[in-house]
């Protein structure tokens, strides 16, 4: 497939987009031009914020995949260096707002052109990528890394949307995305006859994606990045 633009030529936009979210429009980045491909991905941080990793995450998706990607701050500024600020930021999100964030950037690159959109995310963004296929109607895919939200937040069995998951199976966090937490979600996407693959990469822990985590694994990461591209470009 001929790229639109390439790595060289990608270019990054600083945004404010429309949210039903009680704390008013979300901040977010673009990536891509809408006039050159019609196929958008929202992509979602970990807990870390809106930090420069994610957004090279994003501008390497929409390179890779001729998309337009678009990542909201759904910390609204505020970032994270260590685990216990991440932690408190994270413990403090209104869930059900960032979701309403999302929903607003989904919107946001069909009224720019763009004929689907999907979700991905990592982490949190993992959990709020399953959340969102499942609350948000106007997405038409999603490939979550390590998370998965809470019962209370979104029941992933009424997903309608094709779905790619991706997990490590030395993950340690429970509860979230350690191996009986993915079994479980595996169980319900199962259950509920959703469309899902599910990719299980040997060895990796938490954030193995992540080039600035000691749990970063290259190999896995570029693996599953070139799964993520055909996914979309398959679904969008």
């Amino acid at each position: 497939m001929r790229k639109c633009f390439s790595i060289t030529t990608a270019t990054m936009s600083k945004i404010s987009v429309p949210s039903d979210n009680a704390a008013g429009p979300v901040p977010a980045v673009l990536f891509g031009d809408p006039s050159k491909t019609k196929r958008g991905v929202v992509v979602l941080q970990e807990w870390w914020g809106l930090n420069q990793q994610i957004q090279d995450e994003a501008k390497q998706i929409a390179e890779e995949g001729t998309f337009v990607t678009i990542v909201p701050d759904l910390y609204r500024g505020k970032l994270a260096t260590d685990n216990e600020a991440a932690g408190h930021l994270m413990g403090n999100l209104d869930w059900p707002g960032a979701v309403k964030d999302i929903e607003g950037c989904v919107r946001y690159l069909k009224e720019k052109g763009c004929k689907k959109v999907g979700v991905t995310g990592f982490c949190m963004g993992g959990a709020l990528s399953l959340a969102s296929a499942a609350l948000v109607k106007e997405v038409d895919a999603a490939a979550p890394f390590y998370g998965i939200p809470g019962a209370d937040l979104a029941d992933v069995s009424k997903i309608k949307v094709p779905v790619q998951c991706h997990f490590g199976d030395s993950d340690e966090v429970a509860g979230f995305s350690d191996p009986p937490s993915q079994k479980a979600l595996q169980e319900k996407l199962k259950a509920g006859k959703v469309n899902f693959e599910f990719f299980s990469y040997p060895g990796c822990k938490h954030a193995f994606t992540n080039s600035t985590s000691a749990n970063f694994n290259k190999d896995a990461f570029t693996l599953a990045l070139k799964r993520v591209v055909e996914f979309f470009q398959k679904n969008l």
